[in-house]
């Protein structure tokens, strides 16, 4: 029996505003509120809530039958809470059907994976606990930004606990094999991979409304005829895109949404059934090792990070960016804290890109990749004065890794610490229902008569001594005193 894993992915950019050399050590606001409030405002009324609305939907009406699977970027979870927060409490009513898994995922949506450890793991556990807190229960599964995954990230995400993530099924990696079945990292044995199907994932969200398309319009029946012609042994059909893809790159006019909403019953009748990431790794054996040395992506033709780090300018803001890494780190404040997620984000590097891009490429507010830049370069330069003036680089390496274990371990031991309170609640909660039901026995018994208890003999008290009597005066003396 085949099975379709349907995954979405919501990350929205954090727009810079105009930065001039001038204004360095002057204004450490970096970010245009009116182009993000816009952005993420439009985004959500033509995609993220009709879209999410369709899927609760499907999952009133096909229950466990249809599943679906989302990543969310901390950067897109701010921008949400503060402009749209109507799309986090529709992802919460579709999580409450059961029908949806949520993934860890790096919070910037950034490239730390490719620089720093140390930064790449605070930014998965600082998502996957925002996770937690949004819908309760802690991810399983990694989605790294842009699906970049190389044979030493996956063993890193093993090595810190996941049992799944998700990668791009590139030619150039899998040869003839083909990604419709489940791998495991060559690393470690113990990461199972999903491969993102390219051609079945672009069908839908770039060419559905192509009508130059040979293939268009698109029906619910023909995409699923496609997927069960395939080869009896192929079980596993990944369908990975931005959620945007629904209302944005495809829009509502073209019906995408009635196409998504006809997808469940037609699977049924081919015998097709859908299911989320972690059911799948935990129902499914891994057939070979993936074998990736160099890092790959879901991004252009070339299905790696050259849209990110393929120039010397690219290549030299990324540097610059992560040589204060390990002081960002141990900061505390806030405010550096959340200017460090923004501008780690991809889409700043990707606006510096001199990669032939097309008519519709999007720069945002710049007219080049070398306006991206130096606007780039300008704020990053105020922000490594910020952290500098925290932590001046006077501060000998010794002493700040020192500082940087001492958080790794107080990090360990809170780690280790709510593992110990998970499991004595676990084991409370084995006894309350006893003790509770010991308590409704002992009210239905009634209550036993107590024998009147024995009353002390009275002691006897001395009598009350008379107050003794006036002697009356005798007629003698009566007289006398006449």
């Amino acid at each position: 029996m085949k099975t379709i894993c349907l995954y979405f992915e919501i990350h929205q950019n954090v727009h810079l505003k105009r930065y001039r050399f001038f204004e360095i050590g002057k204004d450490h606001y970096y970010f245009d509120d009116y182009e993000n409030e816009r952005g993420i405002t439009e985004t959500a009324e033509r995609s993220y809530i009709p879209a999410i609305k369709t899927f609760i939907e499907m999952a009133k009406t096909y229950g466990k039958a249809f599943k679906v699977a989302f990543s969310i970027s901390g950067c897109a979870i701010e921008l949400l809470e503060q402009y749209a927060p109507e799309v986090i409490e529709m992802l919460q009513e579709l999580n409450e059907t059961g029908c949806v898994e949520f993934l860890a995922e790096p919070y910037s949506h950034g490239l730390s994976s490719l620089a720093s450890e140390d930064v790449f793991r605070d930014e998965v556990a600082r998502q996957a606990k925002k996770m937690k807190e949004l819908f309760g229960k802690k991810p399983t599964v990694l989605r790294n930004s842009s699906l970049i995954y190389s044979d030493d990230i996956g063993g890193l995400v093993a090595d810190m606990g996941y049992k799944g993530m998700i990668a791009e099924g590139a030619k150039h990696i899998l040869g003839w094999k083909s990604p419709h079945f489940l791998y495991h990292c060559a690393q470690n044995p113990s990461l199972k991979l999903l491969l993102r199907d390219y051609k079945l994932s672009d069908d839908i969200s770039l060419r559905f409304n192509d009508s130059s398309w040979n293939e268009y319009p698109l029906f619910a029946d023909t995409y699923m005829d496609w997927i069960a012609q395939l080869p009896e042994e192929e079980k596993v059909i990944n369908i990975f895109m931005e959620l945007c893809a629904l209302g944005i790159y495809q829009p509502l006019s073209s019906n995408i949404l009635e196409f998504i909403k006809a997808l469940p019953a037609v699977a049924k009748d081919r015998g097709i059934t859908f299911a989320t990431p972690s059911e799948i790794i935990s129902k499914s054996k891994s057939v070979a090792p993936i074998e990736v040395p160099y890092p790959m992506s879901w991004n252009d033709e070339e299905r790696d990070t050259s849209c990110w780090l393929g120039n010397v300018m690219q290549r030299e803001a990324f540097h610059k960016l992560y040589s204060v890494a390990e002081r960002v780190l141990i900061c505390k404040d806030r405010r550096i804290t959340q200017d460090w997620d923004r501008i780690q984000a991809s889409n700043n590097f990707r606006f510096m890109t001199t990669k032939n891009m097309g008519v519709g490429f999007y720069r945002g507010i710049y007219d080049s990749p070398y306006d991206a830049f130096t606007n780039y370069m300008n704020i990053l330069g105020d922000f490594i004065n910020r952290v500098n003036s925290l932590y001046p680089l006077d501060i000998e390496n010794d002493e700040l890794n020192a500082l940087l274990t001492t958080i790794r371990n107080q990090a360990d031991e809170i780690t280790v610490k709510d593992a110990e309170i998970a499991r004595l609640q676990a084991r409370l909660s084995k006894f309350e229902p006893v003790e509770k039901a010991e308590d409704k026995k002992a009210e239905k018994k009634p209550a036993a008569k107590k024998a009147p208890a024995k009353k002390a003999p009275a002691k006897k008290e001395a009598p009350a001594k008379k107050p003794a009597a006036k002697k009356e005066a005798t007629p003698a003396a009566k007289k006398t005193k006449k």
